[in-house]
């Protein structure tokens, strides 16, 4: 007895190979030209004697398979079972290569079948086959198949009809259900069909705690069996004797709807449930032109697009939300009584099925993290770098390949930062530029793009802070207008300088240094706070209008670091700030992970509890403006100032590590 398999390399197939270590005889694989290395995978997985594993050098697209007729003499007559896996099992796949591959890969599959004179011709369809029936749809069903618009449904359907039609030898066909992973190891080789909802349920763990109720969706049905059920199904089917013509539903009895099958993998995923699921006929009452109508309006497509996208759903997944069928399996199970094979229970195995999928295929598994790869070779343009935040982010990013083009005041300065670049082996250019002076904010891009062309990041760190109460500062105007020109006007009119050449080349990051201080009441920094404010609204404009030209926006909210920007003030010398290098983690983070937004721990606090209490708020941080006093030089004292700190001041800022006082 000997076998042809094609997709003998794929996920079910190369499990069915398995289980013909149990059987005997010579199993001829299907292998495409340039694809040895997945024949020699497969020799590998099977161990002992995988020399009955026979390469056939093929092609689904070539009639006969490509099988020249030498090859077809010498296998003429030896074929027992002729197992046809080979498909397309991706609903997000083209309607053209699903064509090709189902469709037209079945009636080659079949052609040679009948050119080898086979024993049995077994096909692998799948329940999709039925379309979107409204009601049970049984294995003795087949013209009664009902909405295959889908490709995937129209495809397989129409390769069953082939089978039943065209295939001269006997033939059988096996309907499997969605398909997961092994029950017992979880193993499986891609994302796709219930695996979409998990990068879902994994963003919802991170945000809330497990016990959180949450209101989703019932949906429509769906019917889950693992893979080590479907083969060892199809093992015991395929060498039953008098089974020529039949259909088997390798389906579970168990129908699952979607809300139900979401909880099922949020328990085992541990995250949090959905409590209160809403059945979709309850908007029946809109009539469904106005749904169609609605649904195909460009702005909604594109917020649903968006939303899937955020999700980690594809598109094709929403024709699920009424998935209407119920598959009858009873045929299969009179089949398989006796020989102890029954699909194990999804709750069961879901932890399983999970935790392989976290473990070795979680979209975040195949990111670059690296700052290396997220930097090599770019163009990223730094200003105020020649001390402080924008050195150590300079020094950084440049040691991880980028070419960071230095902007600063000071020559020497930018000189020494360069040099110290230099040493570590990485590339930089200096250019002296005031941020200050819009005039000179132009001269800057203009030189910029003559000599590169363009940058890919640009890091908005140059700054001003003035920390002087209101009461010093009425007479002082100026404050306002110096800090709104460096930190709003500058930032600004560079972006709008680099902006051009980042949406002509659909890509492109800015990110721009904020602060704390901006999402909470910031006493004695009102000018500073008014500027980054500023900022931040106008990034949020700016981000919204450029969000599909790819060219993304990062705003960092910096707590309090020691930079010379604070030296001026003397209390600062004894409260517990952050370094320069570990500001520059956060400059890492904004360039590898790209968020809207990063801020510490404290500041989000303080934002919420700013926007939950405004009043309590207001009260806490005025007792905390109250508690420090301004400095010397806000005063305008020139003499020398010796500060004395009590210990309630240094636990106060300690408790509130960054915030500026």
């Amino acid at each position: 007895m000997a076998y042809f398999i094609t997709g003998g390399t794929g996920f079910i197939g190369r499990f069915f190979i398995d289980k013909l270590k149990e059987r005997e005889g010579d199993i001829y694989v299907l292998t495409r030209e340039g694809s040895a290395h997945k024949f020699e995978a497969l020799q590998e997985r099977f161990g002992p004697g995988s020399d009955r594993l026979i390469p056939i050098t093929g092609d689904l697209e070539q009639p006969r398979l490509g099988l020249s007729s030498e090859v077809i003499a010498d296998l003429r007559g030896t074929i027992e079972h002729f197992c046809h896996f080979a498909a397309v099992y991706d609903i997000g796949a083209s309607a053209a290569s699903q064509i090709t591959a189902n469709i037209d890969g079945t009636r080659h599959a079949i052609e040679l079948a009948d050119a080898l004179e086979v024993g049995n011709f077994h096909h692998v369809s799948s329940i999709a086959a039925g379309g979107m029936y409204q009601g049970t749809f049984r294995e003795d069903m087949f013209e009664e198949a009902e909405h295959l618009d889908h490709p995937y449904f129209s495809t397989k359907h129409d390769s069953e009809g082939i089978v039943r039609s065209e295939c001269k030898v006997p033939w059988r066909i096996y309907r499997p259900a969605m398909v997961v992973g092994h029950s017992q190891t979880g193993e499986i080789d891609k994302i796709d069909g219930v695996y979409y909802f998990f990068k879902t349920l994994q963003k919802l763990r991170k945000a809330l705690p497990p016990w959180v109720p949450l209101v989703g969706i019932e949906g429509g049905k769906f019917n889950v069996v693992p893979v080590d059920y479907v083969v060892d199904a199809m093992d015991h089917l395929v060498h039953l004797e008098g089974r020529e013509g039949d259909c088997f539903h390798l389906s579970n009895p168990e129908h699952h709807s979607m809300g139900k099958l979401m909880n099922v993998f949020a328990e085992a995923g541990h995250t949090p449930r959905f409590s209160m699921r809403l059945d979709t006929r309850i908007f029946g009452f809109v009539p469904r032109f106005v749904r169609e109508t609605l649904a195909g309006l460009p702005p909604v497509k594109r917020i649903i697009k968006t939303l899937l996208g955020d999700m980690g759903l594809p598109e094709s997944v929403t024709m699920f939300m009424n998935y209407p069928t119920r598959y009858d399996n009873r045929e299969t199970e009179r089949a398989l009584k006796g020989s102890g094979i029954k699909v194990p229970k999804l709750h069961d195995y879901a932890p399983v099925i999970w935790d392989y999928w976290e473990r070795n295929l979680d979209p975040e598994l195949f990111i670059d993290r690296s700052l290396e790869g997220n930097v090599g070779g770019k163009i990223v343009l730094i200003t105020g770098a020649s001390s402080g935040i924008g050195k150590s982010s300079a020094l950084r990013l440049a040691e991880a390949g980028a070419h960071v083009l230095l902007v600063a005041r000071s020559t020497d300065k930018l000189q020494e930062t360069a040099q110290e670049i230099a040493e570590l082996g990485g590339m930089s250019t200096c250019y002296t530029a005031d941020v200050s002076d819009l005039e000179d904010c132009d001269r800057l891009v203009s030189q910029v793009l003559a000599d590169h062309g363009f940058i890919d990041i640009l890091m908005n760190n140059a700054g001003r802070s003035i920390r002087r109460s209101l009461e010093l500062s009425f007479d002082r105007f100026h404050d306002f207008e110096r800090t709104m020109q460096i930190n709003y006007f500058g930032a600004v009119r560079l972006i709008m300088g680099f902006a051009p050449s980042m949406l002509k080349r659909q890509q492109g990051q800015i990110i721009n240094m904020s602060s704390i201080s901006a999402l909470t009441p910031s006493p004695r920094f009102s000018a500073y706070v008014a500027s980054k404010s500023a900022l931040d609204a106008w990034t949020r404009a700016a981000a919204v209008e450029f969000s599909d030209r790819n060219v993304r926006f990062t705003t960092i909210n910096m707590p309090l670091v020691r930079t010379p920007m604070i030296a001026a003030t003397s209390v600062y010398d004894s409260m517990p700030v952050l370094s320069p290098e570990e500001a520059a983690d956060m400059v890492v983070d904004a360039v590898i992970n790209k968020p809207k937004r990063i801020a510490t721990p404290m500041g989000v606090y303080l934002q919420v509890m700013t926007a939950l209490a405004p009043r309590v708020s207001e009260v806490v941080m005025n007792i905390v403006f109250r508690m420090f006093n301004d400095s010397a030089a806000a005063r305008g004292d020139r003499s020398p100032e010796k500060v004395e700190v009590s210990n309630e001041q240094v636990a106060l800022a300690s408790l509130m590590k960054g915030v500026h006082f």
